[in-house]
């Protein structure tokens, strides 16, 4: 019975603990420390830091929606690139569900999901093409060509 009561004794996480001055979100698998910089107009990423235009007495609430703002903006961008390199025009669009697959293709559509942005950029490079490809029409003239 004593790993139960080490359980119940443990201090409850505290949801808002990142989203402070010195917290880290993931950014294309890397850590970025968050920064409240006032002479800042816009979000800039420098180096491993995000600078966010926010007062040092800003809220939890406050900071991540500027973060993740800037991480949608960021997901939005990377993802009309990779998408673009497939071989027809693709529409991109974000998913904010908690649920489901990396990427949904929808007709000429693909719905990423907005946090697919914290992977590895090979690994999101590698789920794009794998959507794209996989509804893909495949035109072969030779009949005993093997099926892809």
């Amino acid at each position: 019975m004593p790993q139960q009561k080490l359980r119940l004794d443990a201090a409850v996480p505290d949801p808002d603990a990142r989203w402070r001055a010195g917290g880290q979100i993931v950014y294309l698998g890397r850590p970025l420390a968050l920064r409240l910089d006032t002479d800042r107009r816009a979000p800039e990423r420098v180096d491993d830091e995000l600078h966010l235009p926010l007062p040092p007495e800003a809220t939890a609430r406050q900071i991540r929606d500027a973060a993740e703002s800037w991480l949608r903006d960021e997901a939005m961008t990377l993802l009309r690139g990779l998408a673009a390199l497939g071989r027809e025009e693709t529409r991109v669009s974000l998913r904010f569900g908690r649920r489901g697959d990396w990427v949904r293709r929808e007709g000429g559509c693909l719905r990423c999901h907005w946090r697919l942005v914290e992977q590895p950029l090979p690994v999101i490079a590698q789920v794009i093409a794998r959507a794209l490809d996989r509804d893909a029409p495949r035109r072969c003239d030779d009949l005993f060509a093997p099926a892809a």
